[in-house]
């Protein structure tokens, strides 16, 4: 069985969806679960976590809407606002939508390197965590100084760092990420998603051998039993069609020792966003 952790819907609106820039085109139409499926037939996924890319809670209620009409979409990552005096009425309000498993705010287009641990911010975090969700790191590198923090402020929250941190694969940079990345594996209430790599990469010329520097520092830092498969669609077709995501995880969790290998494609997932399968 395959959980696919990791990916987006979206109606597309120029307004809503700026951050999808000119050299992005690709990206500027609707991506419905009608889109998604035949491609998870296709691949034999089972199921997947829908995660959030506008800032809204529209998103969030559109995204559950999506769930409850299709059985496969098995958890939703939403938006809330982190520093709204009210964070906690509202997660209470949206406590009955068994689906809802999670939340992401998009840090890494915060100006401050130090969002994260911003007093408001940290409080809202805090409070996702005491209701019972989880919170998705969708960070640069730059930003996992802050992350570290949190981390050692939250330290009994579910957290899911998303994409690796996105590396600067392209560029080859691998030193102060890896540096990073160590010393957020050595907390354990942090899962990651193997996801995002071929858009980090150069879009046009991308090899497998570009990931795997990335991949090693994750298989000897991270335990296996806290990393798990996103594909990213439909945000990866910027660089790569779903099969050649999946490859690359392939490649990946084939290192695993065979009893691991239904941790990164399945079990992870279903235990990080408390998934019914």
């Amino acid at each position: 069985m395959i959980i696919d952790s990791h990916q987006h819907f979206w109606t597309y609106s120029p307004v809503t969806h700026q951050w999808i820039e000119d050299h992005m085109m690709e990206l500027r139409r609707d991506f419905l679960p009608e889109d998604l499926s035949p491609i998870f037939r296709e691949h034999r996924i089972h199921g997947c976590v829908a995660v959030q890319a506008d800032s809204s809670m529209e998103e969030t209620r559109f995204l559950l809407e999506l769930a409850a009409r299709h059985t496969w979409i098995l958890g939703v990552v939403g938006w809330i606002d982190l520093q709204a005096i009210d964070i906690s009425a509202q997660l209470e309000a949206l406590h009955a939508h068994s689906q809802l498993k999670g939340f992401r705010h998009i840090v890494q287009s915060e100006p401050d390197p130090m969002f994260v641990m911003q007093p408001d911010v940290l409080r809202g975090i805090k409070a996702i965590g005491q209701a019972g969700y989880s919170f998705d790191l969708l960070v640069y590198p730059h930003q996992l100084p802050a992350v570290l923090e949190l981390l050692e402020a939250c330290p009994d929250q579910t957290f899911i760092l998303d994409h690796l941190a996105k590396p600067y694969i392209q560029n080859g940079w691998l030193k102060g990420w890896e540096t990073m990345i160590r010393a957020i594996a050595g907390h354990p209430q942090v899962y990651l998603k193997i996801s995002g790599l071929v858009t980090e990469a150069n879009w046009h010329s991308w090899t497998p051998d570009d990931f795997r520097p990335y991949l090693d520092v994750i298989s000897d830092s991270f335990s296996p039993s806290r990393v798990m498969f996103g594909s990213d669609w439909p945000v990866c077709r910027l660089a790569a069609p779903y099969q050649e995501v999946l490859s690359i995880a392939k490649t990946y969790v084939a290192t695993l020792p065979d009893t691991m290998q239904a941790g990164f494609w399945w079990k992870n997932a279903k235990t990080a966003y408390n998934l019914e399968t």
